[in-house]
C-alpha cells in the first residue's frame, strides 16, 4: 500500500484525506503535517490518523508527499523535504497542490531526479466532485503519474496536460466554480425580482444547475446541442438567450478567462522569488 504524507491540513488537504479514507485507504498509511495545534487536534479526532507538526516527521518513509500549503510556505516545506530525502533510499513522489508554483521550482531545490507532479485542483474537491489536472515534471515516469492519478481520483475527475497549459486550466477549472456561483447568484436575484421568494428561487436555480450538469455528464451530447434542444424557435428560452447574447455573454466569458489565465501566469512568475521565511533559513513545519 502506498504511504502518503499530506503537508498542510487546510481545506484542500482535508478534502484529499477524507476522499482517500472513504475509498478504503488505510489510516495507518496516511499522515498529516499541520503547524496549528488546534487544527491538528481537529484532524486527529475527525479521521483517527497520525498528525504531526513537522514536515520532516511526516515525510519520513512516505512514498508520496502531497504539498497542500499556501505558496508562501512552499520554500520552507521543500527545504525540510530535501533534508529527509538525503537519508531515504526509497524514491518519493512530490505532488504539489500549491497554486502557481512550477515544477522547476521544486526540482531545483530537491535532489537531482526527484519526480514532481503539479496539480491544479478546484474547490468541488471538498465534496468529492473536484476536477484535478496533473502536469508532469521532468523526472516523472508513467508509473508516477498513474499513482498520483489514482490518489486524486478519490476526490473527483483527473486529467493530464503539459505544464505550459496549466494557466489555461487555472482559468477554466481552477477559477471556474466562482463563475458558476456568480451565475447562480445572479439568477437567484433575478428570480426574487420577478416575485419568487429567495428560498424558492435558490432551490430552483441550484437544482437546475445540478440537473444540467448531470445532463452534460450523462447524455453524451455537447453543451451546444443541449442548449439548442431547450431553445424552441420563438419561445421563452430563445427570448432569454437573445438578451444574454445581446449583453455580450460569450465575449465577457472569453475576456474573463483570458484575464484569469494572464493573472495566473503573473502569479507563477512572481512565485519564482523565494519567500522571506526561506531567505531567512527557517526550519520547516507545514
Amino acid at each position: 500500500m502506498t504511504r502518503i504524507a499530506v503537508i498542510g491540513g487546510g481545506k484542500i488537504g482535508e478534502a484529499l484525506i477524507s476522499g482517500l479514507l472513504k475509498n478504503g485507504f488505510a489510516t495507518k498509511d496516511l499522515v498529516v503535517a499541520e503547524k496549528f495545534e488546534e487544527r491538528r487536534e481537529e484532524l486527529s479526532r475527525a479521521y483517527s490518523i497520525r498528525v504531526t507538526d513537522s514536515t520532516s516527521d511526516a515525510a519520513e518513509g512516505a512514498d508520496v508527499v502531497v504539498v497542500a500549503v499556501k505558496p508562501n510556505d512552499v520554500d520552507v516545506v521543500v527545504t525540510a523535504l530535501a533534508a529527509v530525502d538525503a537519508g531515504n533510499d526509497d524514491e518519493q513522489i512530490l505532488v504539489s497542490l500549491a497554486a502557481g508554483i512550477p515544477t522547476v521550482r521544486y526540482e531545483t531545490k530537491l535532489p537531482a531526479g526527484f519526480p514532481v507532479v503539479r496539480v491544479m485542483p478546484n474547490t468541488p474537491m471538498l465534496v468529492g466532485e473536484g476536477a484535478s489536472v496533473l502536469s508532469a515534471g521532468r523526472y516523472v515516469k508513467q508509473q508516477h503519474l498513474d499513482t498520483v492519478r489514482e490518489i486524486l481520483a478519490s476526490v473527483g475527475t483527473v486529467s493530464v496536460v503539459p505544464e505550459a497549459q496549466i494557466d489555461a486550466v487555472t482559468a477554466v477549472s481552477g477559477s471556474g466554480p466562482a463563475y458558476f456561483f456568480l451565475v447562480a447568484e445572479a439568477m437567484i436575484d433575478a428570480g426574487v425580482s420577478l416575485g419568487l421568494t429567495r428560498a424558492v428561487a435558490t432551490d430552483l436555480v441550484v437544482q437546475t444547475m445540478t440537473g444540467s450538469a448531470a445532463m452534460l455528464t450523462r447524455s453524451g451530447d455537447n453543451a451546444a446541442d443541449l442548449r439548442a434542444a431547450v431553445t424552441s424557435p420563438g419561445g421563452t428560452t430563445a427570448a432569454a438567450i437573445r438578451e444574454l447574447e445581446r449583453g455580450g455573454l460569450r465575449t465577457a466569458f472569453y475576456e474573463a478567462l483570458d484575464a484569469a489565465k494572464r493573472r495566473s501566469a503573473q502569479l507563477g512568475a512572481a512565485s519564482d522569488q523565494p519567500s522571506p521565511a526561506a531567505r531567512e533559513g527557517l526550519s520547516g513545519t507545514a
